[in-house]
């Protein structure tokens, strides 16, 4: 029996899908420009996410992607831009009207871009919680704004079903918005407002531990921002609360035996007088070379208590080049 609160998530975007709400979301991330790419202005004013999930360096070798939750489906046509071929990109959701919405989207985009067919990308009927996708099957899965949605069982089986459909090594990205205050009991159970993408938001590292409890041996973060602000004048709270908008990749490879590696921007750099300093572990740092490393890595350098290495503090932004 499906959850109330999906019930009114799924209305809530019904209504969406029918008349295109520009404010549902906001996304703080620009859309990609890309050569030879023109995006239907009825799919942007439907871009109801609060970032970006597409990435060039993902999206390498032809990849099969997965995206769920397909909005107005401008994601799904950036990424069939980096694979054209019948079939690349699948999008699965469970609002009938989305999935048709999406459908006329793709109509127009084809007449705006020779280089697009609508045999690229597959549409689906189905949700989070039961992809209709196979085990290891997929490159690339991707969701904008949809897991915060999500109570703490459902995310949990959202992101075990990410993991199941992913072939080994494959990128789950996730751009959702994360929240460091404590959100108010009546605002998280607020229907509505946990639709809106409002008040089911975790912390970073509450949603990080999820992520890793799955399996995935490796997340980045690659960006985090400012989003929204719940205030006591329009919703029923004492205090200011922020929410930030996160991207994230966590790649399915295997658990190290020390735990998972996980991105936050933190640097290394040695400037000490040696052509090189070794940790001994597989990490080497020459003279003024920033290195990027995971936050054990930094850790266990800060340990060594050496005057010769700087440890910059996580800077939420990671681009690859990393330590492991």
């Amino acid at each position: 029996m499906i959850d109330t609160y999906l019930e009114t998530t799924e209305k809530i975007y019904k209504e969406a899908a029918e008349k295109p709400q520009k404010g549902l979301c906001c996304t703080t991330t620009p859309v990609w420009q890309l050569p030879g790419l023109r995006i239907p202005q009825r799919m942007l004013e439907m871009n109801y996410g609060c970032g970006s999930t597409v990435h060039p360096r993902d999206l390498v070798n032809d990849p099969s992607i997965l995206y769920v939750g397909v909005g107005g489906g401008m994601e799904l046509l950036q990424f069939a831009y980096f694979s054209r071929r019948k079939g690349a990109v699948t999008g699965v959701d469970a609002v009938d009207e989305m999935l048709e919405a999406s459908r006329k989207n793709f109509a127009e985009a084809e007449k705006l871009n020779p280089w697009f067919q609508n045999q690229f990308v597959e549409l689906k009927r189905g949700n989070a919680l039961q992809l209709p996708v196979e085990d290891e099957s997929i490159n690339v899965a991707a969701q904008n704004c949809l897991f915060n949605i999500f109570k703490h069982n459902d995310l949990e089986h959202a992101l075990h079903e990410m993991y199941r459909v992913l072939k080994p090594y494959g990128r789950l990205v996730l751009s959702d918005p994360v929240c460091e205050n404590e959100i108010p009991e009546e605002l998280r159970h607020d229907e509505r407002l946990r639709a809106l993408c409002l008040s089911g938001a975790l912390p970073l590292k509450g949603y990080i531990k999820m992520i890793t409890d799955v399996g995935f041996g490796t997340v980045e973060i690659r960006a985090k921002r400012p989003y929204r602000i719940l205030d006591p004048v329009h919703y029923k709270t004492d205090e200011i609360v922020v929410i930030e908008s996160v991207e994230v990749c966590a790649i399915k490879d295997p658990m190290p035996a020390d735990g998972p590696c996980i991105f936050t921007g933190q640097t290394a750099i040695y400037f000490g007088d040696e052509a090189f300093f070794d940790d001994g572990k597989g990490h080497v740092l020459f003279p003024n070379q920033p290195l990027s490393v995971c936050d054990k890595t930094a850790k266990a350098l800060k340990s060594l208590g050496r005057k010769d290495i700087f440890i910059s503090g996580s800077t939420w932004f990671y681009d690859g080049g990393g330590c492991c």
